[in-house]
């Protein structure tokens, strides 16, 4: 070896990127699929990403009933996806899906693919309360309301207008925060694991169509 190619090993060496055998360390050696993987793993874990895919997922099987999800100040909240949907994993053939269509969120495709394991990460949906209609789409990493479209404004005036307006993005953040909060205290009870049985047979509905 000479001593220039020497340095150049001693140098990786010390920086971490070679062993004292001065071959490249396991990081490097790893097919790029599982360092991906690995990656998208943390990505997933990390704060609250995970817990928002599985809101978004109960939330979808909720909503098929067409039945209010929640009771928010003495009117029922009924929730419907509409459009694009995009489900996310961390492990298997497939780790990311995105269907289209209007009744694409309800298709057994969908189902089979959260059976698999993926979950809703983002997904644009109707909300109904109090005979007010929003529509907005969700995302699970940070469960804030995107692309908002809100009810139709009833004042005129441009400055009552825009007071509207921000009641109106505020209401629908709180309806937001109040599914969240259903969702949570479904999540955090003893019924979780039943909850997640009758979640994996309505799943499974999939496979008979």
């Amino acid at each position: 070896m000479s001593r220039r190619e020497q340095a150049r090993t001693d140098a990786a060496v010390q920086r971490g990127d070679a062993g004292v055998d001065g071959l490249p360390t396991e990081e490097e050696r790893r097919d790029e699929a599982e360092v991906e993987k690995d990656k998208a793993r943390e990505q997933l874990l990390r704060g609250r990403t995970y817990l928002g895919r599985e809101l978004l997922t109960w939330l979808l099987w909720r909503s098929e009933s067409t039945e209010p999800v929640i009771e928010l100040d003495g009117a029922g909240v009924t929730v419907v996806f509409v459009g694009r949907l995009t489900l996310r994993g961390i492990a298997g053939d497939v780790t990311e899906l995105v269907a289209r269509g209007a009744l694409a969120p309800y298709s057994a495709q969908v189902r089979r693919a959260l059976d698999a394991g993926l979950l809703v990460h983002q997904a644009r949906v109707r909300i109904e309360h109090a005979e007010r209609v929003y529509e907005t789409t969700l995302d699970a990493e940070f469960l804030d309301v995107r692309a908002a479209k809100l009810p139709e404004l009833l004042t005129e005036e441009e400055d009552d207008r825009l007071l509207e307006r921000l009641e109106l993005a505020e209401r629908l953040s709180a309806i937001v925060d109040a599914l969240s909060g259903a969702f949570l205290d479904v999540r955090t009870s003893r019924a979780w694991r039943k909850r997640v049985a009758t979640l994996k047979a309505w799943m499974r509905e999939g496979e008979k169509t």
